[in-house]
C-alpha cells in the first residue's frame, strides 16, 4: 500500500513561488502514474498537473501551464510541484495522488486510489 505525505505549503504573496513536496512510500514513483489537484473552500476537487510513470510526459491544467512544474526525484522517492507567479486564485489545499501506470484520464481524481493527506497554500493579494 502506498502512502504519501506532502509538505512545503505556507503563506506566500502573490507573484511568489513555493515548491510543494510528496514523499512515497510502499511503492517506487518510477511504477506509478503521480499527480496533483487541488480543492479550494467551497470547490469540487480539481486536477493540477501529472507525470506518466516512465517520466516521459507530463501533463498540465490550462490554469496553471507555464507557472508550475511537476516533477521528481526517483533517488528520493519524491514527487515535486514547483509553483510560480501565484496569483490569490492558486489558494488551495494541495494533494498529491498515484495509481497504476494506464494511458489517458490523468485529470479525473476518481483514477487515483492513493492520496496525501494535502498541505494548504495560501497566496494573499
Amino acid at each position: 500500500q502506498v502512502q504519501l505525505v506532502e509538505s512545503g505549503g505556507g503563506l506566500v504573496q502573490a507573484g511568489g513561488s513555493l515548491r510543494l513536496s510528496c514523499v512515497a512510500s510502499g511503492r517506487t514513483l518510477s511504477m506509478v502514474d503521480a499527480g496533483w489537484f487541488r480543492q479550494a473552500p467551497g470547490k469540487e476537487r480539481e486536477f493540477v498537473a501529472a507525470i506518466r510513470w516512465s517520466g516521459s510526459s507530463t501533463y498540465y491544467a490550462d490554469s496553471v501551464k507555464g507557472r508550475f512544474t511537476i516533477l521528481r526525484d526517483i533517488t528520493k522517492n519524491t514527487l515535486y510541484l514547483n509553483m510560480n507567479s501565484l496569483n490569490p486564485e492558486d489558494t488551495a489545499v494541495y494533494y498529491c495522488a498515484v495509481r497504476s501506470p494506464r494511458s489517458g484520464d490523468y485529470a479525473s481524481t476518481q483514477g487515483y486510489p492513493s492520496w496525501g493527506q494535502g498541505t494548504q497554500v495560501t497566496v494573499s493579494s
